[in-house]
């Protein structure tokens, strides 16, 4: 018997909500293409998560190149951390991710184990080739960023970005001017991102090309306190600590937004809220609340810029718990590196209800002995020395009796230490984020095995009505000019009201009703020959399969108040 994995990919072709990329070359592992269906699903859980995560709060939104220089990448890290480890069967020479081979393989969780841990594992497992058995080669790490030329520069090096994060911290300082410098300050994106997934084997759940919805919220760590939270604060969120993990503990703890920071579970107010926000969201979709939990990664197993991660995980029929958000605390990070690898100024600004007077330490060069020491490259010295920090020197002349900096040694005889009183008006910081982040793919999948059901024999895939791809399917009873006019002008006057609205009297209409229930149609019209008597016609529920007659006139005001879910079914009835 085919598991729904299987029910769904067939039924993804054959009715154009997705299949694997390039089928007429046999296709290619990590890509797939999305169909009619698919796209408009698509386009329908970008904009209610949109509008639950970005609208809601007045932030903004932004859309930036997938492909970077490598600079971008080598200050962001992942040049140096965005690495899988691979295997290879030595017999079919098919490659594996060394951790999910193993994980798949044993049930043992070897994400982010050295290179020497998966051999051992390997070895004492007798880890084989899934595929014919084979013995596999010694772990090796493969980089999943895919590597391009800019131009026809060999030398200029790009590559296109694993996550839409990058844009948004490079372009952090233009957009908190263009938002009147006011934290905190949430910018979004939503568009591709690329990894080089070294054996994708979980069709759209696994992708090496993918769309992400993310969200990067700026905030001062000084003033972390989330506005928001208290709108999310009776949310029961099933969570996995780290603590509880490391305990061994399995099986996740129900605690309110409040109660996992008061127990420091979660680390800062605006990761508890986000994460209760995804919650909600995933609920708005179809993913029932006891097939969703909260799962901390270890500090092994954390990407190289976070400071704590939560995964929110959904329960799939096939793959059992997977990742369909990740939640990330990542600090100053991102903003500390570019400010530093661009040498552009990242902070911002934060005045001081009243000036404060300081005492600080400032250099002060004797010109004289600088001359007469350096001689030519004194110039060199009277440039560097602004750039100093008085406090590193004062202790290197302690310790060393000199300070060095690049190839030049400061003696005291160059330099005096004063102490000067200053009247400062605020100060400068790298603010902290928090991102959610998404894979509209993934909850593709998943908002699809959610909505599948079987009834009496007949597939009838329940997606949430304000998400169905196809909002309302037309039909005449039978195929008479007079009916299937009456139809086509229903069927015109919906599509001017901006309803997804299709039109169909091929087959009896009972195949018709098969059909549109099998793409998720919510809502069908049947025009018959009492339609001609007295401009009633049947509305049909999805769900139900209750029908009652609706007057026409005026049937689109009723039919907007349902999918807004304003009025139920019933409640449109004359």
């Amino acid at each position: 018997m085919n598991d729904k994995y299987e029910l769904l990919v067939e039924l993804g072709k054959r009715r154009g909500f997705f299949w694997q990329s390039f089928e007429i070359y046999g296709g290619a592992g990590g890509f797939i293409d999305l169909g009619p269906l698919g796209v408009e699903l698509k386009h329908k859980i970008e904009d209610k998560w949109r509008k639950l995560f970005v609208k809601a709060h007045g932030f903004i939104e932004v859309l930036t190149p997938i492909i970077m220089p490598s600079k971008v990448f080598e200050a962001s890290g992942h040049l140096e951390h965005f690495k899988d480890p691979m295997v290879e069967c030595l017999k079919c020479r098919k490659k594996y991710r060394a951790d999910q081979l193993i994980n798949e393989a044993t049930g043992i969780e070897a994400e982010n184990l050295s290179l020497i841990e998966l051999k051992k594992i390997i070895e004492e497992k007798n880890v084989r080739c899934l595929e014919c058995g084979g013995e596999l080669s010694e772990p090796e790490y493969f980089t999943t960023m895919f590597k391009t030329n800019i131009g026809p520069y060999s030398d200029a090096i790009g590559y296109a970005r694993p996550e839409t994060a990058q844009g948004i911290f490079i372009n952090f300082k233009r957009l908190y001017e263009i938002s009147r410098e006011k934290l905190p300050l949430g910018i979004a994106q939503i568009g591709l991102a690329l990894r080089n997934e070294i054996s994708p084997r979980q069709g759209p759940i696994r992708l090496r090309e993918f769309t992400l919805m993310e969200l990067e919220l700026f905030f001062d760590p000084e003033n972390p306190s989330c506005n928001f939270l208290s709108k999310v604060e009776n949310e029961k969120l099933k969570l996995l600590p780290m603590q509880l993990r490391l305990n061994g503990v399995k099986n996740p703890i129900e605690v309110t937004p409040i109660e996992a920071l008061e127990k420091g579970y979660i680390k800062t107010e605006w990761l508890a809220y986000f994460m209760a926000l995804s919650k909600i969201f995933f609920s708005q979709i179809g993913i029932p609340e006891e097939k969703q939990r909260f799962k901390e990664k270890l500090p092994q197993e954390r990407a190289h810029y976070s400071t704590q991660t939560y995964d929110h995980e959904i329960f799939l029929e096939r793959w059992g718990w997977i990742e369909a958000a990740g939640l990330a605390y990542r600090g100053d990070y991102d903003l500390s590196r570019h400010a530093a690898y661009s040498k552009v100024d990242l902070k911002v600004f934060k005045a001081y209800s009243t000036p404060e007077i300081k005492n600080v330490k400032v250099i002060k060069p004797n010109p004289k002995t600088i001359k007469e020491t350096f001689k030519n490259e004194a110039e060199k010295i009277f440039r560097l020395l602004p750039s100093l920090n008085p406090e590193e020197i004062e202790k290197s002349f302690k310790e060393k009796g000199f300070f060095e900096v690049k190839e030049f040694k400061i003696y005291p005889i160059h330099i005096q230490l004063i102490e000067k009183q200053i009247k400062e008006s605020g100060k400068k910081f790298i603010p902290h984020v928090v991102e959610p982040s998404f894979g509209v793919e993934r909850l593709i999948y998943a908002i699809m095995e959610y909505s599948y059901f079987k009834v009496e024999d007949r597939v009838v895939m329940k997606i949430p009505k304000d998400l169905a791809p196809l909002q309302i399917g037309v039909f005449p009873l039978v195929s008479k000019e007079e009916l299937t006019r009456k139809a086509w002008e229903i069927y015109l006057k919906l599509l001017n009201y901006n309803f997804n609205v299709f039109y169909d009297e091929e087959g009896s209409i009972g195949r018709r009703y098969a059909r549109a229930d099998e793409v998720g149609v919510p809502i069908a019209i049947t025009v018959d020959r009492q339609t001609l008597k007295d401009d009633t016609v049947t509305l049909r529920d999805r769900d139900s399969w209750k029908q009652i007659r609706v007057k026409t006139i005026n049937i689109e005001d009723k039919l907007k108040k349902y999918f807004n879910g304003e009025i139920l079914f019933e409640e449109m009835k004359n």
